[in-house]
């Protein structure tokens, strides 16, 4: 089996899981910023993160043959200050032309206030500015439908995104065919007490298909499973999904998407 973890914030991680994913068939780490498990008081905080993601995280995965390649923003759960959000945005062109950095994630918004979608806009006007792929985050539970319209309206408002350069990740069943709909791509988030199950992912794939979908672990601070990928692949197994099927889900579809970008290679 082999397989790309498309959505792994391993900054969070052991090195142990490194080994496990390679171990499993893992060929390539995508890592988009994220929340930091408290929130960051200074653009500076930001700063030596962005460092993190673009030069020592690489370095660590390439120690177990991994690629390992990253988005950048000021993450939704930071986003209700607006000033440092600013900053923080104002200092991602140094480094959007590192060679890891597929584009700009995971934007998108947690408690759908209207400093996130401020903050949203902002990031999304970044992106069509530089020409880069954009990662969306949808907020969790019960605000995840209204948010994912908010965020789906905010790229449709921006006429310069083109809507195949946008994933839009932590679709559950209720979310899926409005984003496929619009043209973008879609994330299934596998996790072991919210989110997806694995048996779930496979139950979308199997009623909406397999065009423009990956699934990911997201693999973070909280409670996640790195080896949830490969996870799903066996039940996908279990269901009668050929190698060939399979293979094009786990690690043909994240190339597909992330090819849109030249610095993507493995």
């Amino acid at each position: 089996m082999r397989y790309i973890e498309p959505h792994g914030h391993m900054v969070s991680r052991t090195t142990d899981d490194y080994i496990k994913m390679a171990t499993a068939g893992c060929a390539c780490v995508s890592e988009p910023a994220f929340w930091a498990g408290f929130d960051r008081s200074s653009v500076d905080g930001f700063h030596d993160y962005f460092c993190q993601l673009t030069d020592y995280e690489p370095k660590r995965a390439a120690k177990f043959g991994l690629a390992h390649y990253s988005w950048l923003c000021i993450n939704p759960k930071e986003s209700e200050d607006v000033t440092l959000a600013s900053e923080v945005i104002g200092i991602i062109p140094k480094f959007i032309d590192r060679p890891n950095v597929l584009g700009i994630g995971e934007i998108g918004l947690n408690k759908n206030s209207r400093n996130e979608l401020k903050v949203l806009e902002m990031h999304v006007d970044l992106a069509a500015r530089t020409n880069e792929l954009i990662l969306v985050h949808t907020p969790h539970l019960e605000d995840k439908l209204k948010g994912t319209r908010l965020i789906l309206d905010v790229l449709k408002a921006d006429s310069r995104i083109k809507p195949e350069r946008c994933i839009i990740d932590h679709v559950e069943e209720h979310t899926v065919q409005m984003v496929l709909d619009r043209g973008h791509w879609a994330g299934m988030t596998l996790y072991p007490e919210s989110k997806c199950t694995g048996a779930r992912a496979c139950d979308i794939l199997d009623n909406y298909g397999h065009e423009r979908l990956w699934m990911n672990s997201a693999c973070d601070w909280g409670v996640s499973v790195p080896l949830a990928v490969p996870y799903a692949a066996l039940e996908m197994r279990k269901r009668g999904w050929t190698a060939e099927q399979i293979d094009g889900v786990i690690y043909g579809n994240p190339i597909r998407f992330m090819s849109q970008s030249p610095k993507f290679k493995l």
